[in-house]
């Protein structure tokens, strides 16, 4: 049993948190900005809870960070009262969120000026991943570093790999939703142009679903598309950010990512129909407008 510190406690932080109690067995505190969360967390897991991310912190042997951007995690980790201030040398600080490379580079090297370790480990899976405890985590830092949390990791995760050094996760997955937003948009096209033609989208999907275009996406977002739902996971909003990170990140190292580009407008066009919170299978609601 490890201390454990989880900051963050959104709809992917919340149940991560609480199979770090459950499953893994360890001493967990978490902090939220909204402290009403974290008392909830806390009755809902028998765990504790801190008023800051330095005092959560305090003490414990591995801290995960899961917030929304760039600047949230500068905030809750290297900011006033920010998670770096509490932590003890040799402690690890492993970040969940999903940012850039640069803030991931830039946090390794802020970490050990304090004597502390760094892994950036963005996650796939979304909310029913994070609710099942089978998330994919993509993780970039020193390898020694990696075996000593992956057992911690493992609590929430069905597939955890250490992908290079710090940054490293983080780009690991943009190449992620680079593939997520293609195989999206072309499902949709497919669904689409299906129903256009006149076919049986379920018999359609069941004999091609076995072929060279299946896919997760096919497997368990067509039906719900198919019948104009789009509350099943990750949101429009968030996958935005995603590809901005990914864009931004291409622009830098010079990658041409022409059909992501697109797609990111498509999804831009989903906000403007007042689609944010959709989840992102909703690029089929953008062609039936």
């Amino acid at each position: 049993m490890a201390k454990v510190a989880f900051i963050g406690l959104g709809v992917m932080g919340f149940p991560m948190a609480g199979h770090l109690k459950t499953k893994g067995g360890h001493d967990v505190t978490v902090y939220n900005r909204t402290a009403e969360k974290a008392a909830a967390w806390a009755e809902k897991f028998s765990g504790k809870s801190a008023p800051t991310p330095a005092e959560a912190a305090a003490g414990a042997d591995f801290v995960f960070v899961c917030v929304g951007n760039d600047e949230d995690l500068r905030s809750v980790t290297s900011g006033e009262n920010g998670a770096l201030h509490g932590m003890k040398p040799g402690s690890v600080l492993i970040d969940n969120t999903t940012a850039s490379a640069e803030v991931a580079r830039e946090l390794y090297a802020a970490a050990k000026e304090k004597g502390v370790d760094f892994i950036d480990a963005p996650v796939s899976g979304g909310q029913a991943g994070a609710e099942n405890g089978a998330l994919t985590v993509m993780c970039g830092g020193d390898e020694a570093v990696f075996e000593r949390a992956r057992p911690v990791i493992d609590a929430y995760a069905r597939m955890v790999g250490l992908m290079g050094p710090a940054g490293s996760g983080q780009l690991t997955k943009m190449v992620n939703q680079i593939c997520i937003a293609g195989l999206v948009q072309g499902l949709a096209e497919a669904l689409h142009f299906g129903k256009r033609a006149g076919l049986d989208i379920e018999k359609v999907v069941d004999v091609i679903s076995k072929g060279a275009a299946g896919s997760w996406q096919m497997e368990n977002r067509h039906k719900t598309m198919n019948a104009g739902k789009y509350d099943f996971g990750f949101a429009v909003d968030w996958m935005r950010k995603d590809l901005g990170i990914v864009l931004t990140e291409a622009r830098r190292n010079g990658a041409k990512l022409p059909v992501t580009a697109v797609v990111d407008q498509f999804y831009g066009d989903v906000q403007a129909m007042g689609g944010n919170r959709w989840d992102t299978s909703s690029l089929l609601a953008r062609l039936e407008k």
